[in-house]
């Protein structure tokens, strides 16, 4: 049954609206096009004519190439009292008009009508559809999956707006790339999802196509058919058959495209009706959809109490995508979970057609929990396993699957300690973290120098090496050590424990450390004022599966300024923040800011400041150990490692890399090389999660091209062996006492 025959037949006075025609456009005389506006004006007709909507109930906004009065406003009494109220097109007013104005009116249905320039954001594939006010630079825009997403959460009343349509008449090409088309970020956020409301969106053209337009009639090929197919009918009928609309629509185009009169194929968005089931394939034969599992109220009622005041778990994505699995079916192609809570991930599971046993997606997902989850806290892993048991017995649902195991990694700790006293040298400690902790080292209180902690360090990796060696005889295969972590102080943190020497091979050879192991530093100590931003910023990281178009900031030297760490710490993103500076001065105010935004990942390149550039308070003098080994003040002679504050001195070819331009070095770029286009990588399509993997590859690729090349001279790829990585998980964080 369609839902929609529940509300009563007369449901123009239900119904608002928002109609958008934009022909005229500030960026350039090349965008204008004629024919929006006036699909705008007879949309706006059939909603105030056969439709039956009130005229004060359609915001219209118009940025026609003429005079609006030039316009055809007699064609209904509900155009000629729109002529007076109606507004330009600008996105101030299509804001206040979405976000402002119709949220505060009491309605059952929403229809929104956007007829003029579309494209689409390159990573979420989200629709922008440029405003007349759009310019070189800032092309102001509406981004209208955004709002949608905004207009189905609890932000508008629970009671209203239950049925959303968009029918849209813009092309959907991907947006330009060069600086000069910036279209910004337009996520306008949102509340909690309201489970039953409804959305319908048909959009004139597939992604990647453009939507014809008939200069000469004024028309959109698109608007021309839908307004065909509504015809006289009133709202209710309408909107109510939007869906035996859309096929027709499609099988007319499908015929002009056969005969060569057109190319656009009008796209559904969402494969499902106002009734949630599917109608894209219910036509063909054989094509059936699966049925859709869905949880009862005892379910409901059970998870309720579950996932009452329960954080996402840092599994929670995981468990995400292994309940398609684990019910035979594909899991969304767009990465990250669809809420902030356990509900919300539920109730999307709920409205999603399951796999062909008919098992809702929502049980294999809490399964996944109770195993894997509950984080030490049995007695809840209890009840999650409960509850399970309990519906799919009251559901008759098939034997799940196990989960898969947790990955069993193992990575060796050090941490080192700036003595009270001042003296020379470091407290320090190493422990190994399976999955339990074991203390494999101490400097029993007394302070030691960098060699020695490095001696200890290739001790206890040689041990382990041969443990995993004895297991593996066994059959007994244990992690062998895939990653190193320096908790260090601030002033350490540039020191280049990745190029450390650890023995390798036969005849004495040795690698550097980060060609071997994945190595990391960390500084958790300076997290204590800002541990809600560092753990709130990572559990956001780990919901989006480690990719988000926000994850991701690159900075460059005229960022860092005073306010940055105050910016970096307002939301939960960006969660990674990649420094692209070349001062010295610029590159620690970066990493301050980190710190204090409560960033968990960072990456910048070693040696790229001035000797002795020191942080505020920190060691600024040269220290050199026995064997060499620098800390403070001036680097290793080529190394490009001192730590007299964040970036120290590089020594000799130490300065950071550099391009022809005399720019730093690309980061991004050495992360993600450019595809086959040639276009630069974005941000928000790093792995975050993988990039402590990614840069030991970097590394053993600079290793690599620099074996054979003559001394000094590593070009491929550039500033490889100089990264250093931040990741301070705040997950596998102890809390030790004091080595002092």
């Amino acid at each position: 049954m369609n839902p929609l025959d529940l509300l009563p037949s007369e449901l123009g006075p239900r119904t608002f609206a928002l109609v958008a025609g934009v022909e005229k456009y500030e960026i350039s005389r090349h965008w204008n096009l004629r024919g929006p506006a006036r699909d705008a004006l007879r949309f706006a007709r059939w909603l105030t004519g056969p439709g039956g909507v009130p005229p004060g109930h359609v915001r219209l906004l118009l940025s026609p190439l003429d005079d609006p009065d030039s316009l055809d406003w007699s064609a209904s009494a509900g155009l000629e009292a729109l002529r007076d109220t109606h507004r330009p097109a600008t996105e101030a007013n299509t804001k206040s008009v979405l976000f402002n104005e119709l949220p505060a009116c009491d309605g059952d249905v929403l229809v929104i009508f956007w007829a003029g320039h579309g494209y689409t954001e390159p990573l979420r594939g989200d629709l922008m559809l440029p405003s007349a006010d759009a310019r070189t630079g800032q092309i102001l825009h509406l981004n209208l999956d955004s709002a949608l997403r905004w207009w189905r959460t609890s932000l508008v009343k629970r009671e209203v707006f239950r049925y959303q349509a968009a029918l849209v008449d813009a092309c959907r090409v991907d947006a330009p790339r060069e600086a000069r088309w910036n279209f910004g970020a337009n996520d306008y956020g949102g509340g909690a999802t309201v489970p039953g409301r409804r959305q319908f969106r048909l959009y004139a053209s597939r992604e990647g196509e453009a939507a014809k337009n008939d200069a000469e009639r004024g028309a959109g090929r698109f608007t021309e058919e839908l307004l065909a197919e509504l015809g006289e009918r009133p709202v209710h009928e309408a909107v109510s058959g939007l869906a035996d609309t859309a096929r027709s629509i499609h099988r007319t185009f499908l015929g002009l495209r056969a005969r060569g009169e057109g190319w656009q194929l009008p796209q559904f968005v969402v494969d499902r009706n106002w009734d949630a089931s599917s109608f894209l394939d219910d036509d063909v034969p054989g094509m059936a959809p699966p049925g859709a599992g869905r949880l009862d109220q005892s379910a409901w009622d059970g998870l309720g109490e579950l996932f009452e005041d329960r954080d996402l778990p840092r599994c929670a994505y995981e468990a995400y995508l292994w309940a398609f699995k684990a019910a035979g079916c594909a899991a969304p192609a767009r990465g990250g979970l669809p809420g902030d809570s356990l509900l919300e991930v539920v109730q999307d599971l709920d409205e999603r057609h399951g796999g062909p046993g008919g098992v809702p997606l929502a049980v294999p997902f809490v399964r996944f929990l109770g195993e894997q989850g509950a984080a030490g806290d049995e007695q809840w892993a209890a009840r999650v396993r409960d509850w399970v048991r309990a519906t799919r017995e009251r559901l008759g649902l098939p034997a799940l699957p196990p989960p898969p195991p947790p990955a069993r990694k193992t990575a060796l700790h050090v941490r080192l300690e700036t003595p009270p006293g001042g003296e020379d040298g470091f407290l320090a400690r190493m422990w190994l973290r399976r999955e339990a902790t074991e203390h494999i080292w101490e400097s029993e209180g007394e302070p030691v120098r960098l060699d020695a902690v490095r001696d200890a360090l290739v001790r206890h990796l040689g041990a382990v090496a041969k443990a995993w060696g004895a297991d593996a005889e066994a059959g007994r295969l244990s992690a062998a050590v895939e990653r190193i972590e320096f908790h260090v102080p601030y002033e350490l943190l540039d020191l280049d424990f990745d190029q450390w020497q650890v023995p390798r091979g036969p005849g004495g050879r040795t690698r550097p450390l980060g060609v071997i192991y994945q190595v990391v530093v960390r500084c958790p100590q300076e997290r204590e004022d800002t541990g809600a931003e560092w753990r709130g910023k990572w559990r956001w990281l780990w919901a989006q599966g480690g990719r988000h178009p926000d994850a991701v900031r690159v900075v460059a030297d005229a960022d860092a300024d005073d306010g940055l760490g105050m910016e970096l710490g307002a939301g939960a993103a960006p969660a990674c923040v990649l420094a692209h500076t070349r001062a010295g001065a610029r590159t620690s105010a970066v990493v301050e800011a980190v710190l204090e935004g409560g960033v968990p990942v960072a990456l910048w390149r070693r040696g790229a400041s001035p000797a002795g550039a020191g942080r505020a308070g920190g060691p600024g003098a040269a220290q050199a150990a026995p064997d060499g080994l620098a800390y403070g003040g001036a680097g290793r002679a080529g190394g490009g490692g001192g730590v007299g504050g964040i970036g120290g001195a590089g020594g000799a070819g130490g300065t950071g890399d550099v391009g022809p331009d005399g720019s730093p070095g690309d980061l991004l770029a050495l992360l993600a090389p450019a595809g086959e286009d040639g276009r630069p990588p974005d941000p928000g399509a790093l792995d975050v999660l993988a990039l402590p993997a990614r840069v030991r590859a970097v590394r053993r690729a600079a290793a690599v091209a620099g074996a054979g090349a003559p001394a000094g001279d590593r070009r491929q790829p550039p500033g490889g062996d100089r990264l250093v990585l931040l990741w301070d998980d705040p997950d596998d964080t102890l809390i030790l006492r004091s080595l002092a």
